[in-house]
């Protein structure tokens, strides 16, 4: 019988000195599945500055004199800003949808008309161009290095193309005397299709964020001024036309990754 209490004894104090070892040993969490690094839905935000031009301007005036000529055409720099979601597909292919407010740029640029050997005009444009622009965008991610993943894309959808303050101011010389007239342009907007093709390098920061720097070439279609009064009180319908306006943007950008994988804190050490 002492034998049996003895062992018995025994027993139990060698549970109590396990239960004790165990409770010195790390601490670990329970198993986590594990969790696809790419894959799923983000919100994005831009902000860059627009570098921009214009092929020519059209008018009824200009159409009928093939011979006139456009000078020193163009539009000053103007801030952007833009925002959107996507999706990531993979760790390759991801798209998204954004809108953009590009603020106003200023626009100057001549058009040179010459009717006979004796006979010239020159229209002097000024005014403001700006636009809010939607595209559908899809990008190729190229793989990553050091932590920098380049990428290309192309996207497709709308601009709507804003003229403000634009003013004519018409100097006509004919036979060596000069008239001149002022043309003031109420402020008009239009729809037109735009496409972008985007180059830029990505550098993720954390599982959920990614930095961007971009580039991008817009092709952001016409625009047109709305109906004119003269200095004299006379009024009409505009036929200018600005043609083929595009852009090259350059963009700093924030991706945040809505289903980015689950970060887990270290193992607790116990001390005892």
């Amino acid at each position: 019988m002492r034998c049996v209490k003895f062992f018995i004894a025994a027993g139990a104090a060698s549970l109590l000195s396990s239960m004790a070892h165990a409770a010195d040993l790390p601490y670990a969490p329970p198993y986590a599945p594990p969790v696809e690094e790419f894959g799923g839905w983000y919100l994005r935000g831009d902000i860059g500055m627009t570098n921009q031009r214009v092929q020519k301007i059209d008018s009824n005036t200009a159409r009928a004199f093939p011979a006139n000529t456009d000078v020193g055409l163009g539009f000053d720099s103007s801030l952007l800003f833009g925002m959107g979601i996507g999706y990531q597909f993979n760790n390759w292919f991801r798209m998204d949808v954004t809108g953009e407010y590009r603020g106003r740029a200023n626009f100057h640029g001549s058009d040179r008309l010459i009717f006979s050997s004796t006979a010239f005009q020159s229209d002097n444009f000024s005014g403001s161009k700006s636009e809010a622009l939607f595209l559908v965008n899809a990008y190729a991610d190229l793989g990553t290095w050091w932590g920098v993943t380049p990428f290309i894309g192309f996207g497709v959808g709308t601009s709507y193309n804003i003229i403000s303050g634009f003013r004519d101011d018409n100097v006509q010389i004919v036979n060596g005397i000069t008239n001149g007239s002022v043309a003031n342009f109420a402020d008009n907007g239009k729809w037109n299709f735009a496409w972008a093709a985007h180059a830029g390098l990505g550098y993720r920061i954390s599982p959920s964020v990614t930095l961007e720097l971009a580039y991008s070439f817009v092709d952001l279609g016409l625009a047109r001024p709305g109906a004119f009064t003269l200095v004299d009180g006379t009024t009409g319908q505009s036929s200018i036309v600005l043609k083929n306006i595009t852009s090259h943007d350059l963009k700093f950008g924030v991706r945040w990754e809505l289903d980015a994988p689950t970060t887990y804190a270290p193992p607790l050490i116990r001390k005892g």
